[in-house]
């Protein structure tokens, strides 16, 4: 008999762990972020902070995560100006936990996700803090519709060790849609400046990864048509743009070749390495010898 596959069907069609897409916003507490890069890291973090690789540590992490979403935004909840003035990243200023406790805290952060909730403004929200006050403003934005991951350090991995030793902190990572982990000494490293790259990443993990991406591409570029390698060529001298069709290819492509979607930082790298391979000339055919005799043999 012909089965009737109704809606209910396809969404138990859905796999556990699978990539999602979508827009995100970060709500970051310092003091919190600041903890979290203490634990399990060699060395003093210190007191200053340096936030400029954070957008890309952050979106690397999400993306090993299973979510491929565009980390549109970062609010960084703070008792102390930093002076430093970024490009998508937005300073809340809140009073000490020392003062109150963290209640100003639970204000500043608990307003901004209700609003982005029912202002349906992003598709996820990643929330870096472990004060469980946090647990019923969480649940309320996710029966609104959106999904909310936490961020945490290695110890997430192992649940049930959390459940004993931290109880309250495992009630609100098991909250979350997802625990998006992130290296304690990689983010000790950001925090202070130290990283060689802006993608969390070390040099010869870039260095790898570009290489990788500049054989899918070459792969992909030989097997395209001349007038199809015209076309690209002419579209990416007026706009810098990649057409649609050829970026989804290429994600693809990297995404079969590392077993994991791109983040947006190697996205872009993705896409420079294109323009570069595009930019190559191309190599010149060996004229061909008019007028001689075939080669014969003695």
């Amino acid at each position: 008999m012909k089965r009737d596959f109704s809606p209910q069907d396809n969404r138990t069609e859905r796999r556990f762990g699978e990539h999602r897409g979508g827009s995100c916003i970060a709500l970051i507490d310092g003091r919190f972020l600041m903890w979290l890069a203490q634990q399990g890291a060699t060395g003093a973090t210190g007191e200053s902070v340096n936030r400029q690789g954070l957008l890309n540590l952050l979106s690397i992490a999400l993306s090993q995560s299973g979510l491929d979403v565009d980390l549109r935004r970062i609010y960084w909840y703070s008792d102390r100006p930093d002076g430093l003035v970024l490009d998508d990243q937005i300073v809340r200023l809140v009073q000490t936990h020392d003062a109150d406790g963290g209640a100003s805290l639970i204000r500043s952060l608990g307003h901004d996700l209700k609003q982005l909730a029912q202002q349906h403004a992003c598709d996820h929200v990643l929330v870096a803090s472990d004060d469980e006050r946090f647990l019923a403003l969480i649940d309320d934005a996710q029966l609104g519709g959106l999904s909310v991951h936490i961020l945490a350090d290695e110890s997430a991995r192992n649940m049930p060790q959390m459940v004993r030793t931290d109880p309250g902190w495992a009630r609100l990572l098991a909250q979350a849609d997802r625990r998006v982990v992130v290296n304690s000494q990689v983010l000790a490293d950001m925090l202070q400046g130290k990283l060689p790259v802006g993608m969390g990443l070390t040099v010869e993990d870039v260095e790898e990864l570009r290489q990788s991406m500049h054989e899918v591409i070459t792969a992909w570029w030989a097997d395209e048509p001349e007038d199809l390698r015209e076309d690209l060529r002419d579209a990416l001298q007026v706009s810098r743009g990649i057409p649609q069709e050829v970026d989804r290819q290429l994600l693809l492509r990297m995404r079969q070749r590392l077993t994991r979607a791109l983040s947006l930082p190697e996205k872009k790298m993705l896409r420079e390495t294109l323009r570069a391979v595009v930019a190559e000339p191309a190599p010149h055919a060996t004229p061909a010898l008019v007028g001689l005799p075939p080669d014969t043999d003695d």
